[in-house]
This record gives structure tokens, C-alpha cells and sequence, in this order.
């Protein structure tokens, strides 16, 4: 019994995760948190940041210790020509150091050429969670629509039971013709199909909309029901200032001009190829010898034996220093320098021509939103009078049906004509309403 107590609340979290109702913006925070392709590009990001820090820390000096040791036996050749053994112990311990004291600023250069790069690695982040957001907020609008359409359904399945329980009672007292009921149940019939069918497209949208959140559990997946105001609020704004305000901090443009700037700071970094470079080096160091076969070293002036000193003895008489600059100056390289340039310039160029198609791109995209706008507008406006005057025939259909005077078949017309007006109506509502949502999201 406490396994299943536990189980229980365990699970809790993950049930009211599971059931709560997402808003739209909830949806669209969660995209831009935990979306895989956006955790991608945030990590090429902080790649480039390494990069750059790296290319920074090349301007500090270089310190290594190095220690090695060597054992040596066999025979060797002294002086006189005798052989002998020379078996022997060697020790050397050093400390050097190495800095870049001139290269024509290519480090420098270098860090501005990565300091853009880490500008366009941030951009393309922007960018992607931008295109996942306007997914998103398609799907989420879909998924309203789709509801809307279902309402619209359960009223005429409403109508179509009335409908089919007014038949059945006439036919029972012999008003009515038995083909009258039955066409009333064909049509009620009808209208539960369709009803289901919506059902259906409301679950596919739901559907599609977790698989863009990238969500597990899409089965007890669910949004906030939101409904739309009667009154579509009328676009402002002229195509010129609306696209000033957007060119000035799109991502798509910002990364564009990033790359045009990446490219000029490399072709500044490969002509430092043509400068000379100049780095200091020191160093020091000890050594120790250490002979296996004797302790003799040798025999001084006065014929004394002189024997090998000892370890610390050694490190303190055989210490060393040095200090080394070195200059390298190109002469030729076959033109390989010269030829980079140029292609360090050609890369400028396709950055340049490269920035112009996305600013028509997003012109085309910023015209396609305006003249979307406008044309979902006046659909609507269409859709609405459609609306009033299948509403008005359906009216007169439901009157006359009652009175006797029209057939219950030209009833269910009316109906599906009024229910087709209706779904168009809210079709261009919400088609409206997208492109007024992107409108916004490119404007904030």
C-alpha cells in the first residue's frame, strides 16, 4: 500500500503537467528553453566564445618546465683510443618562457575577426528561436481555429437533433411523410460526422503543436481556450516605417552585417602575413651528470683525484641562463599570400552581396505580411456578409420547414451553407489574425 502511496505522488508533477492548459506564451517560453535546435546553436555560441577567448589569451606569454633523464650503457672511445665501459646517469631541468612581441597586430585583428563571429553565432540564436516562435504561434492559432469550427458543428448538431426529434414526432402522428424522418436522421447523421471530423483536425493540431514543443506526452496535451474579439483591429503602420524598425534590429539582418564585418577583420588578419614577426624567449636551467662505472672525474694540477660532486652540488655549478629573440621575415611564398588576400576579398564581397538578398528577403517577407493583412481583411469583411445572408436564408428555411412549406433536405442546405459562411468567416478572422501576430513579434 505505501509503494503505491509513493507512486502516487511521484507521479503528481507529472500529471498536473500533463493537464494544465498552456498559453500561448507559456508555449513559446518553453520552445525557446528547452527546443533541441536551439540548445544546438547555444552551444555553437558558447563555442565561439571560447574560440575568442582562446585567440585573446594567445597575446600572453608561454611558460613550460621541462625535466628529462637519461641512463646510458655500453662501450665508448676514450682519447687515447681505448675502450671502455661508459655507463652514466644524465639529469636536465630547465624552465623556458616565450612571448610574441610583434606580428603586425595579428592577434589583435584576429580577435575582432572572432569577436564578430561570436556576434553572428548570438544572431543565428535569435534567429531560430524567432522561426519557432512564429511556428508556434500558427499551430496555437490553428488549434483555436480548429475549436471554433468544432462549436460551430455542436450547434448544428444541435439543430439537426431538434430537427430529426420534430420529424420523428410528426411522422409518428402521420403529418409527415416516413422519408422526411429519414432524411432528418440522414442529416443528423451527417452533422455528427462532420462534428467528429473536426474533433479530429482539433487533436491534429494539437498534435502538431507538441511535436514543434517537442513534448513526450501529446496525448493529455492541451491549450487555453482564447477567443478573438468581434473586432479586428486595423493595421497602423506603413510598409516603410514598419520595415525601418525592423532592418535596424532583425536578426537575419544583424547576422548578415555581422558576417560582412567577420569578413573584412579576416582580410585585415591575412595581410599580416606580409609583416614580419618578432617573439623574445629566456630560459634556464640546470644539469646533472652522474657516471655509473666511477666516481673520478678527473686529476687537477696538483695531482689530486677529483670526484664527481653531488646532485644539489651539480644543479648549483651547472646552472645556466638565456635569452634569444628571433625574427622571421617573409621573402616568398610563392604568392600564396597575395592570392589569399584577394580570396579574403572575395569572401567580402559574397558577405556584402550575401546582407542584400536578406534584406530583400525580408522586404518580400514584411510585403507577403502587409499584403496578407489586407487580403484576409477584405475576405473577412466578404465572409461576414456571406455570414448575415446564409444566417437570414437559414432563417427563413427553419420558419418555412416549420410551417411545412419547404422540405427538411432544403433545411440541411440552408444549414450547410450557413455553416460553411461560418467556418470562412472565422477561417479569414484567424488567417487575419496570424499575420497581425507577426506583424508584431517582427515589430517588438
Amino acid at each position: 500500500m505505501k509503494k503505491y502511496i509513493v507512486f502516487g505522488i511521484l507521479c503528481l508533477p507529472l500529471v498536473s503537467f500533463s493537464q494544465k492548459k498552456w498559453t500561448l506564451q507559456e508555449a513559446i517560453d518553453y520552445a525557446t528553453k528547452n527546443n533541441l535546435q536551439i540548445i544546438d546553436k547555444e552551444i555553437s555560441l558558447k563555442i565561439e566564445e571560447n574560440n575568442l577567448q582562446i585567440t585573446k589569451n594567445e597575446r600572453l606569454p608561454s611558460v613550460a618546465g621541462n625535466m628529462s633523464n637519461q641512463l646510458r650503457f655500453g662501450q665508448t672511445q676514450g682519447f687515447q683510443g681505448g675502450i671502455g665501459r661508459n655507463d652514466n646517469f644524465n639529469n636536465d631541468l630547465n624552465v623556458s618562457a616565450n612571448i610574441l612581441l610583434y606580428n603586425g597586430g595579428r592577434l589583435q585583428k584576429q580577435a575582432i575577426k572572432k569577436g564578430y563571429d561570436v556576434e553572428i553565432a548570438q544572431h543565428n540564436v535569435a534567429l531560430l528561436k524567432e522561426n519557432i516562435a512564429l511556428q508556434i504561434i500558427q499551430q496555437y492559432l490553428s488549434v483555436l481555429l480548429q475549436k471554433e469550427i468544432v462549436k460551430i458543428y455542436e450547434s448544428s448538431v444541435e439543430n439537426a437533433q431538434k430537427g430529426y426529434q420534430r420529424a420523428k414526432i410528426t411522422t409518428e402522428v402521420g403529418t409527415t411523410a416516413q422519408t422526411t424522418l429519414a432524411e432528418a436522421q440522414s442529416a443528423l447523421a451527417k452533422e455528427n460526422q462532420n462534428l467528429n471530423q473536426s474533433k479530429i483536425e482539433v487533436q491534429k493540431a494539437l498534435f502538431m503543436l507538441s511535436q514543434t514543443l517537442q513534448l513526450n506526452d501529446y496525448h493529455s496535451f492541451d491549450i487555453e481556450y482564447w477567443s478573438p474579439s468581434e473586432e479586428l483591429p486595423t493595421n497602423l503602420h506603413s510598409l516603410e516605417s514598419v520595415l525601418t524598425q525592423i532592418r535596424e534590429k532583425h536578426p537575419l539582418i544583424l547576422s548578415a552585417q555581422s558576417q560582412v564585418k567577420s569578413a573584412e577583420a579576416q582580410t585585415e588578419v591575412v595581410k599580416t602575413a606580409f609583416l614580419p614577426s618578432i617573439s623574445l624567449s629566456a630560459g634556464l636551467g640546470s644539469f646533472y651528470y652522474n657516471s655509473l662505472v666511477t666516481d673520478i672525474t678527473g686529476v687537477d694540477n696538483l695531482g689530486n683525484i677529483i670526484k664527481e660532486k653531488a646532485l644539489f652540488d651539480q644543479y648549483k655549478t651547472n646552472f645556466y641562463q638565456q635569452v634569444g629573440v628571433s625574427v622571421n621575415i617573409p621573402i616568398f611564398n610563392k604568392g600564396n599570400t597575395k592570392l589569399q588576400v584577394e580570396q579574403a576579398k572575395i569572401n567580402e564581397v559574397m558577405a556584402k552581396n550575401q546582407l542584400k538578398i536578406q534584406e530583400q528577403q525580408l522586404l518580400q517577407q514584411i510585403q507577403k505580411v502587409f499584403f496578407d493583412m489586407e487580403s484576409h481583411y477584405q475576405t473577412y469583411l466578404s465572409a461576414q456578409e456571406t455570414e448575415k445572408s446564409t444566417q437570414l436564408a437559414l432563417d427563413f428555411a427553419q420558419k418555412s420547414y416549420e410551417a411545412g412549406r419547404t422540405s427538411i433536405y432544403d433545411l440541411h442546405i440552408a444549414r450547410n451553407n450557413y455553416v460553411s459562411a461560418k467556418s470562412s468567416t472565422i477561417q479569414a478572422k484567424y488567417n487575419y489574425i496570424f499575420s497581425q501576430k507577426i506583424l508584431d513579434f517582427y515589430r517588438k
